[in-house]
């Protein structure tokens, strides 16, 4: 993968080559940003830059095939029911699920790799056998005589074990060797680790690339481009959601709609249904659907104020909002954001799903009266 296919990130792009040609780039690296900003995508194009600086044609057909021997993927995974009681999984488990994910697209939420390697209602995590991997193989001399690469995809899944193994790793790393850490939740981070990397910090995809890359890659005629790109707000993943007639988003659309007016009407008895069917989802997208709920109260929020440009919604989520938007004021938008989070820390932390969305429910009933 090539640093041009990474969407927009002109800035940071020049950044990470500015330190690489004046020969000061750090060891350790830590790319943070939103959702869909490609913090994935840029991390594997500067690894292969790193990786194919002797031009050689073999060395180039390793990196488009994501193959190279001394670039080192970590990432989160499940403990599948085969695996047995005791064993502590780690990426190589899992090598041909992510190969097909990456050669596909370097942009894809954790949610697309969780269905990848067949999750259930599993949380996917780094386990402390990821760092022992780690070890060992960054322990071996660099097959081609120059850079061993890491990348770790969200490091903040690692458990307390594994980042305790992996300070120590960054602490004395072996030598040519770069850490490219890909982050959504930096503070989740030790601040060991994160004391011990350069921090770059990423925006959103830009309107302009977000557009031509919507031309470009998807056909998308001028107007309508730019009317997903203004949806996405520099969010490449939203923008295929967008796209998608059967997003999740549509799914997550009916199900608010049911709890604002199941509230309102205070209809408790069918309220305990709904939350019996969100019990039934898997937590990850329990949590999906929490944080698609914190945007559609935003939303309503500033639809208040009848300025188009400060809302961001699809022709349904705006048609709803028109009847329901006043609901959503300034005597409960503090209370409905503090409820909502809350629900998404318990469910985090694997409380019973039923009593934490009925829970939820119940306070939408109050909040709404306000």
């Amino acid at each position: 993968m090539e640093l041009d296919e990474v969407i927009g990130q002109e800035e940071v792009k020049q950044r990470l080559t500015r330190m690489e040609r004046s020969g000061r780039l750090p060891h350790a690296i830590l790319l943070c940003g939103p959702a869909g900003c490609g913090k994935l995508a840029l991390a594997m194009a500067f690894a292969c830059h790193l990786l194919g600086r002797d031009g050689s044609e073999n060395t180039q057909a390793m990196l488009r095939q994501m193959e190279h021997p001394d670039l080192l993927f970590t990432y989160p995974t499940i403990k599948l029911p085969s695996m047995a009681s005791g064993y502590k999984p780690v990426s190589d488990d899992f090598a041909r699920e992510w190969h097909r994910l990456v050669m596909q697209s370097a942009y894809f939420s954790i949610d697309g790799w969780l269905k990848a390697m067949g999750a259930q209602n599993q949380q996917a995590i780094i386990t402390a056998g990821e760092s022992d991997r780690l070890t060992r193989r960054l322990s071996m001399k660099s097959s081609q005589g120059g850079y061993k690469v890491a990348v770790i995809w969200l490091p903040e899944r690692m458990n307390v074990e594994c980042a305790n193994k992996l300070l120590k790793l960054i602490e004395e790393p072996p030598a040519q060797t770069v850490f490219i850490m890909v982050t959504e939740q930096p503070e989740a981070l030790l601040e060991t680790i994160r004391s011990r990397t350069q921090r770059i910090d990423m925006k959103g995809i830009d309107t302009g690339s977000m557009v031509k890359a919507l031309r470009e890659r998807r056909g998308l005629g001028g107007e309508d481009a730019m009317r997903v790109a203004r949806l996405a707000n520099g969010n490449w993943l939203k923008a295929m959601e967008t796209l998608d007639a059967n997003s999740e988003n549509e799914t997550f659309l009916d199900l608010f709609q049911s709890l604002m007016r199941l509230a309102y009407t205070r209809n408790v008895k069918e309220l305990r249904q709904w939350s019996e069917t969100m019990a039934g989802f898997g937590r990850e997208q329990q949590k999906r659907y929490l944080a698609y709920m914190l945007r559609m109260l935003r939303e309503n929020f500033m639809f208040n104020f009848n300025a188009p440009q400060l809302t961001y919604m699809t022709a349904r989520e705006e048609a709803f909002a028109k009847n329901f938007a006043r609901f959503v004021n300034e005597d409960n938008i503090i209370a409905f954001n503090d409820t909502v989070n809350r629900a998404i820390r318990d469910i985090g932390q694997n409380a019973s799903g039923k009593i934490v969305f009925f829970d939820l429910a119940l306070q939408t009933i109050m909040l709404l009266k306000r």
